[in-house]
């Protein structure tokens, strides 16, 4: 296995064991029942500050390149190029977690969401500088938003269904 995939490989483990600990903890702790309704709009506001600052950054480096002013696509490698796509990556987690965490809020609490919108948010920022950094550092940042959503979704549905 090349150092590469030992880093991608490590850092997807580790996320895999964030997510765990994410989805089960409200319930480890005893975190009270918190409704839905309450939870969501919580949930989704760290996440969307979150992406508001990314979109925020690429508006700045846009604003400041000659080249980039006028929609013009970032050079492959250029740090604009890194924030297109971890804002697009990003928004495609996000995506996600509108798909499944309302279920999720309902089946299992309030709290599950709000954790998953705090660790979402703290992920994709990882995921963020792990890109900037070395790329293959951004596994643990993409496991962490990814990993926690799927599991939630899979614990709701199982919860729901027995």
């Amino acid at each position: 296995m090349t150092p590469r995939r030992r880093m991608i490989l490590i850092g997807m483990a580790a996320g895999a064991l964030w997510a765990l600990a994410v989805v089960f903890a409200p319930r480890l702790l005893g975190l009270p029942y918190l409704p839905a309704a309450a939870a969501l709009p919580g949930a989704f506001l760290p996440p969307g500050l979150v992406l508001a600052a990314m979109i925020g950054r690429l508006a700045a480096r846009r604003f400041f390149d000659d080249d980039l002013i006028d929609g013009a696509d970032p050079v492959p490698g250029s740090p604009a190029w890194v924030d297109q796509k971890v804002l697009g990556n990003t928004l495609e987690q996000l995506a996600l977690a509108l798909a499944v965490w309302p279920f999720a809020a309902l089946t299992l609490g309030g709290a599950v969401a709000i954790g998953l919108g705090l660790s979402f948010a703290c992920m994709r920022l990882l995921f963020w500088a792990g890109y900037r950094a070395a790329p293959p550092l951004r596994a643990l940042g993409f496991a962490g938003t990814f990993y926690p959503t799927v599991l939630a979704g899979v614990w709701a549905l199982v919860y729901w269904a027995v």
